[in-house]
Formats: C-alpha cells, structure tokens, sequence
C-alpha cells in the first residue's frame, strides 16, 4: 500500500532542525529517499520539504556569517573538516608560511588560492575574496 504525504509526514516528524541528532535523524531519512530509484509523488514531496530543512540548517550552521573575513571563513572550514592546515599546503598554498598567514589573516587569499580552496572545501572560491 502506497504511503500518503500525510502518513509520511506523521512517520517523519520533520520540523525546523536544530540540534545535530535531528539533523543526523533528517538527513538519513533524505538519503534513503534519494537513493530510491523511484519515488511516489508524497515521497518526492517530502524530499523537497526535508531538502529545505536541511538547507535551512547548513545555512545557519555550515559557514560563518557573511561578515566573517576570508581568512576567518578559511579557519571554519578547517576547522570543520576533515581537513588540517597541512592539508593546505601542498594543493593550495605550498609554503607552510604561507598557510598560517592565510589562516591568521595576514596574507590575503589570491584569486588562484580561492579557486583551489573552494576545489578543495567543494564551496564558491568567492568565499575566500
């Protein structure tokens, strides 16, 4: 029997996200619908709705707000990656000097630096001008 868009909502609960267990709750419910190859019209309807959800939730919490500097926003995604300063050496900037005064905001991030940054973090390299 085919689910509702309101027996998917009752089995969802979705609501505005704001702790990293609903986010991580959200998301898994996300993925399971995206990875089906075919979805019923509620599925899909509710895959827009917990999209939004999702988005709604990077945007407060996936980067600094948008009066944060280059290299302040450079410190967050570090600092929320996977990746390390050293990570930064050999692709982007090849000079551990280089990485630190980038990172303290003492070297200003060329348009070269931003393009592979923003390979790098998957983000606009316009982040880091």
């Amino acid at each position: 029997m085919m689910s509702t868009y309101e027996d998917l909502l009752r089995e969802t609960l979705p609501a505005r996200i704001t702790t990293e267990k609903q986010y991580d709750s959200i998301h898994g419910r996300f993925g399971e619908l995206l990875s089906q190859r075919r979805r019923t019209q509620a599925e899909g309807k509710l895959m827009d709705l917990l999209g939004l959800l999702i988005q709604d939730y990077d945007q407060r919490h996936a980067l600094p707000p948008d009066t944060s500097t280059p290299a302040e926003r450079l410190r967050f995604l570090v600092d929320h990656s996977n990746k390390s300063a050293t990570e930064l050496l050999t692709p982007v900037f090849g000079q551990r000097s280089h990485v630190n005064e980038a990172l303290d905001g003492k070297r200003a991030i060329s348009a070269a630096h931003a393009r592979k940054l923003g390979k790098l973090f998957h983000v606009d390299a316009g982040l880091f001008l």
